[in-house]
This record gives C-alpha cells, sequence and structure tokens, in this order.
C-alpha cells in the first residue's frame, strides 16, 4: 500500500531569470579595456549549466544537531573533482567548523530518479514544484535514508528534518572544484574576494540564491533579500543557499524583544554588519555604538564593492539588570544591518540552594537527565585589509613630453580570525569527608568542584575569557536553584570553583548532597558561558559525578553510656 506523507518543505527556488550565465562565468575585474570580452584566464574560471548537485544532512529537530554524515546527490559523474573541501553541512559552518580542504575522492550519489535542476542560469530555471515533489516524495526520502544509514520511519516521524543546500561543480583557476554556497562564500574570504572576481554570477548569485527559506527555521531567517542581485559573503553564510524538509508543523517563531543577552558585570561584544559600495582609504566609513550614555567609535572600516564588514566594540555591563538600547550610526558610503539593538542585563545570583537538613525526604525522587544547552565551542570572523594596486599609465603631452600618472585601484586582503573555547570538569568528595574512597562518598556529605577553561584565539583583543560558569544539581531536577561558581583565576585560561559555602562549619567551597540521595551516579551539570567574540557568545556544556554509597547515618554509632 502506497504510504501518503504529510510533508512540508521550506525552500525557495529563485523562479525568474538570473542574470545570464553562459558557460564560461563573467569574470568580474577581468575585463580588458571594458570591450566585454574575458581577457586573459577566463578558459581557467567557468561554470556549465547542469554541472550541480544537492548536500543532504539529516538534523534533529529539538537541537538543530546534526546526526548524519551528508550525502551528496547528482545527475552527473564528478570524478574528475580535484578539490572539495569535505562534507560538512551548512550547521556545522555556523557553529564554528573552519573551512578545510580534503585530501580524500569526492563522493557522490547517483539517484535512479533524476534530481531536477537546482541551479538556474541563461539557458533555463529551476522550478519549485518539481523540487518539491522530487524531495517530499517517498521514493527520494527512502532513498536518503538508505544512504545515511538512518531509519526510515525514524527519519519521518516528526522528531528530524533534512536539510537542503546546492553544491555546483566549477573550474575556478584551472581547478575542478565543487562548493556549496557557504563553501563559496568562506573560500572566498580566504582569497580576499578572489573567488567573487571571478566567478560572481555563480558564485555569490545563482548558487546561494538557488535555494533559500521563507519561512525561519533550525536558527536561519527567512530571505527578505533581492533575488536577482549578486549577496554579500555575509548574507550568504547567514541566509543562502539552503533549504529544509520538514515532516511536522513548523517551530513556532522564537519571540523576544531582545537581541542580546548579557549578564552583570560583564565583559560582552555587540557587533553588527556594515555595508554598501565600497569602503576604502579614499572613502573611509566609521561606526558608532553608543551605550549607556558612553560612544564607542570604530574608525577605518573597509571592505570591497558588493560585500561586508563585521564591526564590533567590548564593554562592559552594568551591575544591575536592566534593559539597554544600544544605537549605531554608520558615517560613510555604508550602512548597518542594525541601528537599534536591544540587549537584556540579567543577574543570575541568589539562586543557591537552601540548607539541607538531617530529615530531608524525597521517596519519589526518580534521577532527572542531564541537561544539554546548546553550545558554541568555536567561530570564525574575518578583517578586510585594502591595498593599493599601482597601475602606472603614461601621459602623453606632446611629441617630446607627458607625465606618469598611477591610475591604479584598492585590492582587499581578508585576514581570518579564529577563537576556540576548551573546558573540564572535576567533582571529587570534600576533603573533610571521613569516609570517602576516591569518588565514592555517603550521601549527606560534600563535594567540591573545578572548571578548568581555556580560549585559544590569534585575536585577542576581539575575545574574552569564559567569564560564568553555573552549576545545577540532580536533587533540583537541574532547576530552581543552582550555584554561581566563582571565578578563581585570570587571563583566557580561568578557573571556577564554589563560592564558600555559608552553611559550612569549616566556611568550605562545598555543595552538599542531600541525606535522602539514592545510590548510584550523582551528577552535577554546569554550563560555562559568556566567552565573548565577534560571531556571538562561546559555551559549553559540562558534567562529572561521583558515586553514592550508603548515607552519612551509616557513619553515626549510638552506644549505651557506662
Amino acid at each position: 500500500m502506497k504510504r501518503t506523507l504529510s510533508i512540508f518543505i521550506v525552500l525557495v527556488l529563485l523562479l525568474t531569470a538570473l542574470l545570464p550565465l553562459t558557460a564560461y562565468a563573467e569574470g568580474e575585474g577581468n575585463i580588458d579595456n571594458g570591450s566585454g570580452s574575458m581577457g586573459s584566464g577566463t578558459s581557467e574560471n567557468f561554470w556549465n549549466p547542469g554541472d550541480e548537485g544537492v548536500r543532504i544532512t539529516v538534523v534533529r529537530a529539538s537541537d538543530h544537531a546534526v546526526v548524519t554524515i551528508p550525502v551528496d546527490f547528482t545527475n552527473k559523474h564528478p570524478d574528475n573533482i580535484q578539490a572539495h573541501f569535505g562534507k560538512v553541512s551548512k550547521i556545522s559552518y555556523t557553529n564554528g567548523f573552519s573551512l578545510t580542504p580534503s585530501m580524500q575522492q569526492y563522493t557522490y550519489v547517483n539517484p535512479a530518479q533524476a534530481v531536477p535542476r537546482i541551479i538556474s542560469s541563461g539557458s533555463g530555471n529551476a522550478n519549485i514544484d518539481d523540487i518539491k515533489r522530487y524531495f517530499c516524495s517517498e521514493y527520494t526520502l527512502m532513498r536518503i535514508a538508505d544512504v545515511t544509514g538512518f531509519n526510515y520511519d525514524t527519519l519521518i516521524n516528526g522528531d528530524y528534518k533534512i536539510l537542503l543546500e546546492p553544491v555546483a561543480y566549477m573550474t575556478f583557476q584551472g581547478v575542478r572544484i565543487a562548493v556549496t554556497a557557504t563553501e563559496a562564500a568562506l573560500y572566498d574570504e580566504q582569497l580576499g574576494g578572489g573567488l567573487r572576481s571571478k566567478m560572481a554570477s555563480l558564485s555569490h548569485q545563482n548558487l546561494p540564491l538557488a535555494m533559500f527559506l521563507e519561512t525561519p527555521d533550525l536558527g536561519y531567517p527567512a530571505w527578505s533579500g533581492s533575488t536577482t542581485s549578486k549577496a554579500s559573503n555575509a548574507d550568504i553564510k547567514s541566509s543562502l543557499g539552503l533549504g529544509i524538509i520538514r515532516f511536522s508543523e513548523a517551530e513556532p517563531p522564537q519571540v523576544s524583544g531582545y537581541d542580546y543577552t548579557y549578564r552583570v558585570n560583564t565583559q560582552v561584544i555587540t557587533s553588527v554588519t556594515v555595508s554598501g559600495g565600497q569602503a576604502d582609504p579614499d572613502h573611509p566609513v566609521t561606526a558608532r555604538f553608543t551605550i549607556g550614555g558612553q560612544t564607542y567609535t570604530v574608525n577605518n572600516i573597509y571592505y570591497p564593492e558588493g560585500d561586508s564588514q563585521l564591526v564590533w566594540v567590548r564593554w562592559t555591563t552594568p551591575s544591575t539588570p536592566q534593559t539597554m538600547t544600544i544605537h549605531v550610526s554608520v558615517t560613510g558610503r555604508g550602512r548597518a544591518s542594525q541601528g537599534t539593538i536591544t540587549a537584556n542585563i540579567v543577574d543570575l545570583s541568589g539562586h543557591e540552594p537552601p540548607n539541607p537538613v538531617a530529615n530531608d525526604r524525597n521517596d519519589s525522587y526518580t534521577q532527572p537527565a542531564v541537561p544539554n544547552n546548546p553550545q558554541k565551542t568555536s567561530a570564525t570572523w574575518g578583517v578586510w585589509r585594502p591595498w593599493w594596486h599601482a597601475y602606472w599609465v603614461w601621459h602623453s603631452t606632446d611629441e617630446d613630453s607627458g607625465y606618469w600618472c598611477d591610475h591604479g585601484w584598492w585590492e582587499f586582503d581578508w585576514n581570518t580570525y579564529t577563537a576556540s573555547l576548551s573546558a573540564s570538569m572535576s567533582v571529587v568528595p570534600d576533603a573533610k569527608n571521613p569516609t570517602a574512597s576516591g569518588k565514592t562518598m555517603k550521601s549527606g556529605y560534600g563535594i567540591n568542584q573545578t572548571v578548568t577553561a581555556n580560549v585559544s584565539t590569534n585575536q585577542s583583543s576581539a575575545v574574552t575569557a569564559a567569564q560564568t560558569a553555573v552549576t545545577y544539581f540532580p536533587e533540583f531536577r537541574y532547576q530552581s536553584y543552582w550555584r554561581l561558581l566563582e571565578r578563581t583565576g585570570g587571563g583566557l585560561g580561568t578557573q571556577f570553583e564554589f563560592a564558600r559555602n555559608r552553611y559550612s562549619t569549616y566556611n568550605r567551597r562545598t555543595h552538599f548532597t542531600p541525606i535522602w540521595m539514592p545510590d548510584g551516579s550523582y551528577t552535577p551539570y554546569t554550563y560555562l558561558m559568556d566567552c565573548w567574540t565577534p560571531q556571538g557568545m562561546l559555551s559549553m556544556n559540562l558534567a562529572d559525578s561521583v558515586t553514592i554509597s550508603g548515607n552519612l547515618w551509616s557513619d553515626w554509632h549510638i552506644a549505651k553510656l557506662r
């Protein structure tokens, strides 16, 4: 019996004609004398319509985690691919995965039923209805389940989604490469605009605009920008080159009046994207952030025509909870992605657990699941650096005289910066525990905890240390009460411990386990956060355990006085 699926697809393909894209892509900046010829090197930079595929990744809906290795479907046999970046999804790049050339042979899948046209060109446009029918068909979904090794019934039960990304097979600088739209943008940044200068009609227009979201999903916004113009690297990375198949109703939009949530007394970074025209030393752009009555100025913002620059300031939040409005203004040719930013400043203190007592009971206790909050452990950003490309031209004034004039132009290099967060957590019985052995202890005694965090970066001025660590406990089902750890080390390498416990006889940095805690694993959970970068906050989930065996009462002996 044929199975009927209720499937919703959230992707929009460009339906109208894009700029004509012939077999030889226009090389911007490679036109000799403005005559329209391709100039030298055009045979090394081209794309043939139909040289395309689709990268397919299964994603868990609840936490947007990638659960399969991506696979590429294509009608072609691209065995001549000489360079690619492995099977990496847009979500992984968004979460900080670095663009890395792969030394492995490029692999692909040729489905028995041909994939419809994905990337529009001057020779024909993609059809959204054909795309929907194909990727929502039972055949294609079963094929996806088969090649990814993912159970078909699980795939369509509503807990998972399928991420689609258009892939282009192009020849660039004489090398046959395979890239998604996101990879093309990241690669262009590494080359300082080199890919855009030769292949913009494909890499920055037809490829990224082949798919984009109609409604927000998986943390990506719906695209509301131009569908007929070349896109910036920032827009491609944030919003373009993706489609999503879902098997349940759309995620409700996350309604929030805040652009950022910060903690009190914390060093943070606030950023916007500046774009519009070209910003160079002859036409510089300046951005100003007005925060809490103080103005922070960022001068000498540069970027090439058609691209953008992430701009940020580092500041310290106030000591009291409040809502702050940050105003951003730009002078010069550029404009900011946001003119007003709303920041929610919160205080996590004041939720310490109550004093445990000897007659506490919780006969209905069951072990809760350890939380798994969204985490991001690495980030990548960059800065455009302009340099002058001299081009001297002789101007003759008569037969025997004249002068040389520099008719040069500004070129741009892209400098890439990264940050990564690593951390570990250790929980041990308190040293005052008289009967503990290794990591085994009786309930009712205290535990000590240490969190060690380290931030690695090649631009320390743009990164903060991890500044906040909050520990939650199973007896409170990891809710209601928590301990805000005290930072005991400075610099990008930091250490956190419990604050001194006011209920401790010896004023120890300890947390007392409840005497009713049953035997077995006792697992505190810590959320490490407030490591700020221009690309947002880095954070980590941490957990460690001790083993409960017996309780404090068994260490007491009642005997008759003699």
